[in-house]
């Protein structure tokens, strides 16, 4: 098979989630991980965010722990979105991979040359404007999406949960 996009290693596996605070618990006591970050993204603090081409106005809450892979466990909060959009279809669960890639740009011109259209996106919320991530549709390929992403150098302090 004939390789045609540069993803990489998988250095991100996300899930779907109800309700955080519960999820992070019980993924403390699988993962053996109690460092988790917790951030809300929404439109107030990232900036630039599509949903099917279209500005963004959702939100969500997230959870990420570990590294090789990074666990990512996400609450979608309001708003149309891609993870609406899988949880009507799909329930909650396995969602995406992610790619860590040092150009989000870069890692989008080549999603979208081989014909992958960027399904929902946002940068703009590491502390110095930098950090973006973009998805695509591989759900009829692989029975999931993948994301890119470009990790911001320094990001906005931890969130608790309650």
């Amino acid at each position: 098979m004939e390789r045609t996009i540069g993803a990489g290693r998988v250095d991100q596996v996300a899930f779907l989630v109800e309700d955080l605070p519960t999820a992070v618990q019980r993924w403390s006591a699988l993962y053996r991980d109690d460092e988790w970050r917790v951030y809300t993204y929404d439109p107030a603090n990232v900036p630039n965010l599509t949903y099917r081409g279209e500005p963004g106005r959702f939100a969500l809450r997230l959870a990420l722990a570990g590294s090789g892979p990074q666990v990512e466990l996400i609450q979608p909060l309001a708003g149309p979105s891609i993870y609406h959009d899988w949880i009507d279809r799909h329930g909650y669960g396995f969602h995406h991979f992610g790619f860590f890639v040092p150009s989000l740009t870069g890692a989008v011109a080549e999603f979208e040359a081989a014909g992958h259209a960027t399904i929902q996106s946002g940068s703009g919320y590491g502390l110095d404007g930098d950090g973006g991530f973009a998805y695509f549709d591989f759900e009829d390929t692989y029975g999931i999406h993948l994301e890119v992403i470009e990790v911001p150098a320094r990001r906005r302090p931890s969130e608790r949960l309650p």
